[in-house]
């Protein structure tokens, strides 16, 4: 596939380009990625390990491998922003969604690790939706 499409951090650092032939497209409530983002969950692309191609920033990457399980997390060393990574296992290449520039080519498939979700994300989904801040 040739469509590719831009990715990178917010201080613009890092940046790379990525094949947009993804596989599958996670939304992660496990606890580590939950504390990795800081948020209510991660949104995780997967394609193949050599779909990606780094345009610039490379020094910038800092990867950090979570003793005891199968967990790494690449950021940028300047704003901390998740950047793409391999797999330990070297089987897949996989990119934060928010690093994306442009809409990838599937929506998100499954939540997985749901059980582990944080306990307000529920409540999260039906408040107030703002164009903005609140007024």
């Amino acid at each position: 596939m040739n469509d590719k499409i831009s990715g990178g951090c917010l201080c613009g650092a890092v940046t790379y380009e990525v094949e947009n032939d993804f596989k599958r497209f996670y939304f992660c409530h496990c606890e580590q990625c939950r504390k990795i983002t800081g948020s209510a969950h991660a949104a995780n692309l997967f394609t193949r390990p050599d779909a990606i191609k780094w345009t610039a920033g490379e020094e910038h990457k800092k990867q950090f491998n979570y003793p005891d399980r199968d967990f790494t997390v690449v950021f940028c060393t300047e704003c901390g922003s998740g950047l793409p990574f391999v797999t330990k296992n070297g089987k897949a290449l996989i990119v934060p969604a928010g690093s994306l520039d442009a809409k990838p080519n599937i929506q998100p498939n499954d939540n997985i690790f749901w059980a582990e979700r944080a306990s307000w994300y529920d409540h999260g989904k039906q408040a107030n939706k703002c164009e903005g801040f609140p007024s």
